[in-house]
């Protein structure tokens, strides 16, 4: 690589760099710039001399970013975002959300049951700011929070490390769905013995054993799992038609039943409550738009959830 000075460098190419590694395409990259893709194909050519480094690979499904491209990412879109933060000091009122984003870490039972009201507060407080909402869970927040591929989480745990920030936003329970069908007309409760007979969808990141498990292992009984998945918003295909039963986050389960039809149900199987909070880095001032999203989601779950009491941590269902 040759010796490179900042004097001898369009910082233009900063915003094509952070373009090509969000949009893993050089037309997309293009499309979201308002610029030719010759265009951005000049300016990756030239940020592969700047980094001596091929930057992105191309795939058969799009550009992939190098392990130095990944490097890069966090400290370019941090550059960028000073110089936008420093536009809005002298002009607050001018566009000063539009082209910034936020990304999000959480499981789908969140997004589910506080997505829609998030973008709303969003739309209200940071009109055009865009949320990005990101898949991940306890064993691997942490992990995405350092490696800045998020800003934000929203987990039950997983902010162990010491260089990460919390808040506890209430606490979680559960309860159970399943097909109005599999019940008897007028049911709005299931019996323990009933709930132990049937079969069970678990939902999980990659366990076996959910609290579930645990809670029926404690009173001597255990339960059939006749499938499972890592996503919520399976649950309508998969027990639609099926005499199963799911127990899940009770937030996900009242946007699920509310939208799907699937009958919602008490929990007959005393299970522990368990804390949700929001988790961020430590470290630098934090910039004012993800503030501003941090503020939103505690206004969010300010809305429904109770207040958390110290409990121990959920271990799936």
């Amino acid at each position: 690589m040759s010796q490179m000075n900042i004097t001898d460098i369009d910082l233009n190419l900063l915003k094509v760099f952070e373009a090509l590694h969000e949009e893993s395409s050089a037309s997309r990259a293009a499309l979201r710039l308002g610029v030719t893709q010759s265009a951005v194909s000049a300016a990756l050519r030239r940020l592969r001399e700047v980094y001596g480094d091929q930057l992105f690979v191309r795939t058969g499904r799009g550009l992939a970013p190098s392990l130095k491209a990944n490097q890069l990412k966090p400290v370019v879109s941090d550059a960028l975002n000073k110089c936008r933060q420093s536009l809005a000091m002298v002009d607050p009122a001018a566009r000063q959300y539009e082209g910034r984003s936020v990304t999000v870490g959480m499981s789908d039972d969140f997004e589910i049951a506080y997505g829609r009201r998030l973008i709303e507060e969003i739309a209200r407080c940071a009109p055009k700011l865009r949320l990005i909402f990101r898949q991940t869970h306890s064993q691997i927040v942490a992990q995405a929070l350092m490696e800045r591929s998020i800003d934000l989480a929203i987990t039950a745990g997983g902010f162990a490390e010491r260089l990460l920030s919390r808040q506890v936003l209430g606490e979680g329970g559960y309860l159970c769905l399943a097909d109005p069908s599999s019940l008897v007309e007028g049911q709005q409760s299931i019996s323990l013995e009933e709930f132990v007979a049937r079969e069970h969808i678990l939902v999980s990141s990659g366990g076996f054993i959910g609290i579930t498990d645990e809670g029926l292992a404690a009173l001597g009984l255990s339960r059939r799992v006749c499938a499972s998945t890592t996503h919520f918003a399976a649950l309508p295909h998969l027990l639609k038609g099926s005499p199963a039963v799911a127990t899940i986050p009770a937030h996900a389960a009242r946007s699920i039943a509310a939208l799907s039809g699937l009958a919602l149900l008490p929990c007959p199987l005393a299970l522990p409550r368990y804390p949700i909070e929001l988790g961020w880095r430590t470290g630098n001032p934090l910039d004012p738009v993800v503030l501003k999203v941090r503020e939103a989601i505690v206004a969010c779950f300010a809305q429904e959830l109770p207040p958390a009491a110290p409990t121990w941590p959920p271990s799936g269902d």
